[in-house]
């Protein structure tokens, strides 16, 4: 849902915005500190200019209309190269119908299906460490424990927080929330 907001009148200062950033005419923009976004609304013109009325309207997007495509995560153990270097920091995007859908080819997948999950997290990794590149040939000289710990992280960030339900004890009604699990990775 797109927010307008109200122009201030000539001379006026600018009400603060909160978390809301300015998008451009394409809707590109992100909040500050993100490549293209910017920390203020740009300038708007005055009521009385000849240009006002073909100006499109400022349009504002709250912290909650912005759509996070990386996540950064900590390995529990990190990935040891060929150099003795453990990589523990990494950036995970979301994935794609695409990248569920290309490992399906994958003559190592269709042989064992166990390995869907690292040719998967192999294309949504995009940095670890020091790494000039992360792929699947990465993934499989993992820990068990960090390759557990990112097929569980990939749930979590494609299924947009929906992995967890709030419940009440049966014997107390006390509220509290439960990890549902859910299908293998790739599966969705």
């Amino acid at each position: 849902m797109r927010r307008t907001a109200a122009r201030p009148s000539a001379g006026a200062a600018p009400a603060d915005t909160g978390t809301a950033v300015a998008a451009g005419p394409a809707g590109h923009g992100g909040p500050a500190g993100e490549p293209g976004g910017s920390a203020t609304a740009p300038p708007a013109t005055g009521a009385g200019t000849p240009d006002a009325s073909r100006t499109a309207p400022d349009v504002l997007r709250t912290a909650s209309d912005v759509l996070r495509t990386e996540f950064p995560f900590h390995l529990p153990r990190g990935y040891v190269d060929e150099q003795g270097t453990v990589h523990r920091d990494g950036v995970m995007r979301l994935s794609t119908a695409r990248d569920e859908l290309i490992p399906l080819r994958d003559l190592r997948v269709q042989e064992n299906p166990a390995y869907l999950s690292v040719v998967l997290l192999g294309r949504v990794i995009t940095r670890l460490g020091t790494l000039t590149s992360v792929h699947d040939g990465v993934v499989e000289n993992m820990f068990a424990s960090d390759l557990a710990f990112l097929q569980d992280f990939y749930r979590q960030i494609n299924a947009e927080g929906h992995t967890r339900a709030a419940v009440r004890c049966p014997h107390c009604s006390e509220p509290f929330e439960v990890e549902l699990g859910g299908s293998r990775l790739g599966e969705s």
